[in-house]
């Protein structure tokens, strides 16, 4: 076959959206039939799957390839590698007229030779999707965790478990250390160094960050819903491709100081000011502060 995979350009990111879009929604209309079309599921439908700047997002920060077949791209595979020894299959998506001519296949083949240092790959599919378990257990994918919504495969070719008997660990060089599929809930870390620390697919919920050093930090793909930031600095922060999800549960900004601060391109329906200094606000380009003398003037 005339497959090739290299990895994805910034200038394959429109091409790469449209093919990935018509990859999810076909899947939406095969697995998603009457009331369940109304149904969120992210494994089917991944979030901003059809988003242009969520693939950039992605070309940028995480292992992204696009797979060529007869001199087209067909579809793509994209990783994220966590440390040295585990990775993730984030999503794979081929073009709906080239599903079934062994190019999922060859893009699983090619991750797996390309990191051959991997002893853990993992990935989750939708329960409704059994074209997708049949595929993965092909390839040597075993069910590690499902639910009714939800199948996780992983193919493991290193030893799955290791057990600590001291929980404990004080002035210790932990440089490098690699934790997978590791229960640490109710964990305390304090007085420690976490620069440069990768956490991919955790599950952080109720968690407390205090005193924390964060300064160039990426935050991305992240779900925040019902979080608190409370004196926080955000010096420099950029907020970008951020959304509400349809605008339930909106933010609030209580005491704070946005000085100087852009908002350009951006939806802000329904956003309410009040009891606040807008000395020297602009609306495009139009002072808020005449604007509100006009409209005294004129109410």
């Amino acid at each position: 076959m005339e497959i090739l995979i290299e990895k994805a350009m910034m200038k394959d990111a429109v091409q790469l959206t449209d093919i990935m879009k018509a990859a999810f929604d076909e899947e939406a209309q095969k697995w998603l039939t009457g009331d369940e079309q109304y149904i969120a599921d992210f494994n089917i439908q991944p979030p901003e799957y059809d988003s242009l700047q969520m693939t950039k997002y992605m070309i940028l920060e995480l292992d992204y390839y696009k797979v060529i077949y007869k001199n087209e791209i067909a579809g793509g595979i994209i990783v994220t590698i966590s440390g040295k020894s585990y990775g993730r299959i984030d999503r794979i998506f081929i073009r709906p007229d080239l599903q079934g001519c062994g190019i999922g296949s060859a893009a699983i083949k090619f991750i797996e030779n390309h990191y051959p240092y991997i002893k853990a790959w993992e990935l989750e599919t939708s329960a409704r999707q059994i074209n997708n378990h049949h595929f993965y257990e092909k390839m040597g994918f075993q069910i590690s965790f499902k639910t009714n919504e939800e199948y996780c495969y992983e193919k493991r070719t290193g030893p799955s478990k290791q057990d600590i008997t001291d929980p404990q660990f004080e002035n210790c060089d932990m440089g490098n250390t690699e934790v997978y599929k590791v229960n640490m809930a109710e964990s305390s870390f304090s007085n420690s160094s976490l620069c440069k620390a990768h956490f991919s697919n955790c599950n952080l919920s109720h968690s407390k960050f205090q005193n924390i050093n964060l300064q160039k930090t990426l935050f991305a793909d992240l779900n925040l819903s019902q979080s608190r930031f409370m004196h926080v600095t955000l010096s420099g922060v950029l907020f970008a491709d951020t959304n509400l999800r349809d605008g339930e549960n909106p933010i609030s900004f209580n005491r704070c100081n946005l000085e100087g601060s852009k908002i350009t391109n951006c939806c802000l329906k329904n956003v309410e000011i009040s009891e606040s200094s807008m000395s020297g606000m602009k609306i495009n380009g139009i002072p808020v502060e005449e604007l509100l003398r006009v409209y005294e003037q004129n109410k």
